[in-house]
């Protein structure tokens, strides 16, 4: 084998071995494996807590609309926002943290990650928890990738940040056109426990048109049930996942 040959078999190999370092990572994804192996990155606290978590905004248009509900309900809840949201409309980020709730990053953009962009994926979380900063004087605890997917780039950019990933373990499944209020509360409560995270979403800015009525509905229904099982609903910050 020539110099030459060797030196691209090395070339091809090394980039195959740092697509894999990437990629491989993004299979925490799969719930059963999460909630098995890590729990704590499945959102899995306090036995007698449930974290309520939004994801995708801030959303003028919606937005207030949840924390108008959540109010009237007292709870308090973690709003996974995007940078480019938080930049667009900082007086609803602001809202946010006035009502009581906590931000955390969901990331720059809803884009998906599957290209090995380490670089990208550094800055454009760095660059979306300074925005929160900036715009709340709040520093962001957890971080939450779109789609749920934590590739090694996704990893590091979180460690780099100060940031504690956190995924979920009880969905609604609220970002179809088909959801319902019942369809979302069907969906949460197939996994609600003591000590889960919900994920939910308000705003459909990344999601079909409209879908958040659905959620919205759906979000007094799912605080009953919590209460009505003596769990307390409240942000990831009292939800007592170690950092």
């Amino acid at each position: 084998m020539s110099a030459r040959h060797r030196s691209g078999v090395l070339v091809r190999n090394g980039a195959v071995l740092a697509a894999a370092a990437h990629i491989a990572p993004a299979g925490t994804w799969l719930p059963g494996p999460r909630r098995a192996l890590f729990p704590a990155l499945a959102g899995r606290g306090r036995s007698d807590h449930v974290a309520l978590t939004f994801d995708d905004g801030p959303d003028p248009r919606t937005t207030p609309r949840f924390l108008r509900v959540l109010d009237e309900l007292g709870v308090r809840a973690t709003f996974f926002v995007l940078g480019d949201g938080v930049t667009r409309f900082p007086h609803t980020t602001l809202e946010i943290v006035h009502r009581g709730h906590e931000l955390a990053v969901h990331g720059w953009t809803h884009s998906r990650p599957w290209l090995p962009t380490v670089s990208r994926d550094v800055s454009e979380v760095a660059r979306a928890a300074r925005a929160i900063r900036l715009a709340t004087g709040e520093v962001p605890l957890w971080y939450r990738p779109p789609y749920g997917i934590l590739t090694g780039g996704r990893w590091l950019a979180a460690a780099r940040a100060g940031l504690t990933p956190v995924l979920w373990s009880a969905w609604g499944r609220d970002w179809s056109a088909d959801a319902t209020a019942r369809s979302v509360f069907a969906a949460v409560r197939r996994d609600l426990c003591g000590g889960a995270t919900v994920l939910l979403h308000d705003t459909d800015r990344a999601a079909a048109t409209g879908c958040w009525r659905a959620t919205l509905a759906a979000l007094p229904v799912v605080v009953a049930e919590c209460r009505a099982a003596g769990l307390e609903v409240g942000p990831l910050a009292e939800h007592g996942i170690r950092r």
